[in-house]
């Protein structure tokens, strides 16, 4: 399984495709270091650049780009045929990426957020945000590595979840925020320092909990029973 997880981590941080993880993070921290700087209160800047930004654009968009893009691009071009005929169990395989996919995002996305929550307010709610986007890390990259192996164009439709379903639908319809990773995420950095304004969760701390290890468990099976049958089937797209 390490063997997988190495070649996975050399093959993302070996592409292009890494370079899309380093404007939004980049952005998230001199908009931070602007409003400070400025003297600016962080309760007029902190919801929309740690909110509006970090945990509902950089956060899901930097999952979605390397959670399908840890398994999507092996589909695509068919190599993943390679993959299924070694002796692996295909849910080390799928743990295996699924690893790299979280650990990428969770640093992409944790560093940045902490940087912000303490320009905003402490460095308690700094890490609040970090452990909260670790944890959303786990749920969204569960979520784009099982669409990458259900249809082809998995960065379409992780970007309707995200735009339509969490950006559009989760905030005028409250009965969605219940599937929303964003709405758990808020929810979870809230709850570890409640002493700021600027976090509105919208769900409680149970739902928030269940429901990501919902996203996460339930994704992760689903994409090892995925898997399976790609080896039985001997589908290669």
């Amino acid at each position: 399984m390490s063997t997988v997880a190495w070649i996975t981590a050399r093959g993302l941080f070996g592409r292009r495709r890494v370079l899309l993880l380093l404007p939004l993070p980049i952005l998230l921290i001199v908009l931070a270091v602007i409003c400070d700087a400025a003297g600016v209160d962080a309760r007029e800047w902190g919801a929309p650049v740690i909110v509006g930004l970090g945990l509902a654009v950089l956060l899901p968009v930097v999952a979605l780009i390397v959670g399908t893009g840890v398994l999507g691009s092996e589909v695509d071009d068919g190599t993943i045929v390679h993959i299924l005929t070694k002796p692996l169990p295909r849910r080390d395989i799928i743990l295996a990426k699924l690893g790299v996919a979280v650990v990428a995002s969770a640093v992409t996305a944790a560093v940045p957020l902490f940087v912000a929550g303490v320009l905003a307010d402490s460095v308690r709610f700094g890490l609040a945000l970090a452990v909260a986007a670790a944890l959303g890390a786990v749920a969204y990259s569960a979520l784009f590595l099982l669409l990458s192996l259900l249809t082809r164009r998995p960065v379409l439709l992780g970007l309707v979840y995200i735009l339509v379903w969490e950006g559009l639908l989760g905030r005028f319809v409250s009965g969605t925020r219940v599937l929303s990773i964003e709405q758990y995420v808020i929810t979870v950095g809230d709850r570890l320092s409640p002493a700021t304004d600027i976090l509105d969760p919208k769900v409680g701390l149970p739902v928030a909990l269940v429901m990501a290890a919902i996203f996460a468990v339930g994704g992760t099976l689903f994409a090892v029973n995925r898997l399976r049958s790609f080896s039985m089937a001997g589908e290669t797209s």
